[in-house]
């Protein structure tokens, strides 16, 4: 898979040359490439930004260097076909982003993320390549953040981790949170003992239907304690 971002800070991406993913990047699994916005400005102050048409509060990043920037990204690529590169942009205005989401995202090819700041992205810039091609505007949730990075970090570690080869052991992603639509059953390791508190004695008989009967029990409970809206209606 090729990653594509798009930021005012690029170095925030850093993150990415560590642990399971920066792995993945350098066996070759994941490719990642990360492109400062101000470099498609003229300007001797390299601006991406100015006031809002219409007057208000804060400032809307001009569409011109997003548009030269994805241009020469993507834009001889560009098209509606399943093939044809997908430009993300993180939004509180967008669907909302899921496990089911991060693994459509994960059959992609080329996904390309636009981080937004100050009061968001002029409109134009979607319209102008939702015209071209594929775009999607994604929330992480109901709450808005100072841009999109945070946001992007969160949807590349969640759509790259579901890729061939990136996790050691497969079988650990089928077992995680929201995968089965239920959240997941607490985990426990050695000592057995620690602080008065005890693994519960079902994990450690080397009963396996019995720890999977369990551990299903478990996933359904704290489902139904800590995030009912999951569960189907009763």
């Amino acid at each position: 898979m090729r990653i594509d971002i798009v930021s005012i800070f690029p170095d925030y991406f850093a993150a990415l040359e560590l642990s399971l993913l920066g792995q993945a990047r350098n066996r070759g699994l994941l490719e990642v490439g990360v492109h400062d916005l101000r470099d498609a400005t003229h300007d001797k102050h390299r601006s991406v930004d100015d006031t809002p048409a219409g007057g208000g509060a804060g400032m809307v990043m001009r569409p011109e260097p997003w548009g030269e920037m994805l241009d020469g990204l993507v834009g001889d690529q560009l098209g509606h076909g399943p093939d044809a590169p997908l430009i993300i942009f993180p939004s509180p205005a967008g669907e909302v982003f899921t496990q089911k989401m991060a693994r459509e995202l994960a059959e992609e090819q080329h996904l390309v993320f636009g981080c937004g700041r100050f009061e968001g992205i002029d409109q134009r810039v979607f319209d102008e390549f939702e015209s071209r091609g594929r775009v999607r505007l994604v929330s992480l949730g109901d709450y808005v953040l100072n841009g999109g990075e945070v946001a992007v970090l969160a949807m590349v570690e969640a759509i790259g981790r579901l890729l061939p080869g990136v996790v050691g052991n497969p079988e650990s992603l089928v077992e995680e949170s929201h995968e089965d639509g239920l959240l997941e059953y607490p985990s426990y390791t050695k000592p057995a003992s620690w602080r008065g508190r005890e693994v519960p004695p079902v994990l450690l008989g080397g009963n396996h239907a019995a720890v999977a009967k369990w551990r299903k029990e478990q996933q359904i409970e704290r489902t139904r304690r800590v995030r009912p809206d999951l569960l189907p209606p009763e």
